[in-house]
C-alpha cells in the first residue's frame, strides 16, 4: 500500500515540481502536509509544504512568504514560494530527514536523554530567532519536527503568525497536536512567544515519553523541571526560548556558557536506527525515478 501511494504521489506535480513521496506517515497531526519533490530536470530536489485541505491558502501563502526572512541553522529556510495564479505551496532544501514521531517509531520508543536535550536546545534557539524577529511560530508539534544528521529543523512556518499583528483570535491551526496547544491559544488567544515554549515543552515530553501530555512519573527526573517550566500554564512563568536553551544544557563543571544548541551534536547525539534509516532514505531518494513528463 505504501508503494502505491508513493507512485500516486510521484506522478503528481505542485509548481514546478513532480511529488516523489510524502514524507510523513497516514493520520499525521500537523497544520501543513510535507512532500518530497524534484524539479522536472531532476536538478534540484526540495521539501514541499503545502496547506492542509479547507485551510485558507491566501493566509499560508502570505505566512510562508513571510518565512522566507526566517534565519537560523535549525529553521528549515524557505528558499520558494508559489507565484502568481499558482496554488500555494513553498520549498526548503532536501536533506534526508524523518518527523520526530517516525523518528520513534524507528528507534522504538522515546529518545535518549542526551537527544532530547539536544533537540530541546536547537529548537529553542529556532525559536529565540524568530521571536527576535517579532514573530510567533505557532504550529510547534512533534510533527513539525524534523530530525537530520546534522541537527533537527522546524518546519511548516507556513504557520508563522506576526506576534504583534492585529487580526482574529485564533484557537490553533487545523491539524495542530492538542497536546502541543498553549491553554491561553485554546481559549481563543492570539499566538504569542510564549505559546511557543508551551508547544516545545509538548515537543520535549513528546521526544522523552512518546505522549504530549504524559504523567509526571513518565518524564526521566533530570529533565521534569525544564519541561515543567515550559508546560506552566501561566505564560509569564515559562522561560524564554533563549533561557530554555541554555537550560538545556548538561551539568559542566567548567562553568561554559551554552551559546549555540549545536554544542548538544556532539558525535552519536542520534541513536543508531534513527541514523540507519536517514541513510536508507536518502538511498532510496537517489533510486527514484520520476514519470516522464507527457509530451505535447
Amino acid at each position: 500500500m505504501e508503494q502505491s501511494r508513493t507512485q500516486q504521489e510521484s506522478a503528481r506535480r505542485i509548481g514546478p515540481f513532480r511529488l516523489i513521496t510524502r514524507l510523513d506517515p497516514p493520520h499525521s497531526v500537523l497544520p501543513c502536509r510535507r512532500f518530497v519533490a524534484r524539479t522536472e530536470d531532476g536538478e534540484h530536489t526540495v521539501l514541499l509544504n503545502t496547506p492542509l485541505p479547507g485551510t485558507d491558502p491566501a493566509r499560508f501563502a502570505a505566512e510562508a512568504e513571510a518565512a522566507r526572512f526566517l534565519l537560523g541553522p535549525w529553521i528549515a529556510p524557505v528558499t520558494g514560494v508559489a507565484g502568481p495564479g499558482e496554488a500555494p505551496w513553498s520549498a526548503s532544501p532536501y536533506l534526508p530527514a524523518l518527523p520526530l514521531p517516525v523518528a520513534l517509531a524507528v528507534h522504538g520508543g522515546p529518545l535518549p536523554e542526551a537527544t532530547v536535550r539536544a533537540v530541546g536546545a536547537t529548537l529553542a534557539e529556532a525559536l529565540a530567532t524568530a521571536h527576535g524577529q517579532g514573530l510567533t511560530h505557532a504550529g510547534v508539534s512533534p510533527a513539525a519536527v524534523l530530525l537530520t544528521a546534522d541537527g533537527p529543523r522546524l518546519t511548516c512556518f507556513g504557520a508563522v503568525r506576526a506576534a504583534s499583528a492585529d487580526g482574529e483570535p485564533r484557537t490553533g491551526l487545523p491539524g495542530l497536536d492538542p497536546g502541543a496547544l498553549a491553554p491561553e491559544q485554546a481559549s481563543g488567544g492570539r499566538p504569542r512567544p510564549p505559546g511557543d515554549v508551551f508547544a516545545l515543552g509538548a515537543v520535549l515530553a513528546y521526544a522523552a515519553t512518546g505522549h504530549t501530555v504524559p504523567e509526571r512519573d513518565e518524564i526521566p527526573p533530570a529533565l521534569r523541571p525544564v519541561i515543567a517550566s515550559c508546560l506552566a500554564r501561566d505564560p509569564a512563568d515559562r522561560p524564554t526560548a533563549a533561557a530554555l536553551m541554555t537550560a538545556l544544557a548538561p551539568p559542566s563543571t567548567h562553568e561554559t556558557v551554552l551559546n549555540s544548541g549545536g554544542s548538544l551534536l556532539s558525535p552519536g547525539w542520534l541513536p543508531g536506527r534513527v541514523v540507519a534509516a536517514l541513510a536508507r532514505q536518502s538511498s532510496e531518494l537517489l533510486a527514484a525515478e520520476l514519470p516522464e513528463p507527457a509530451r505535447v
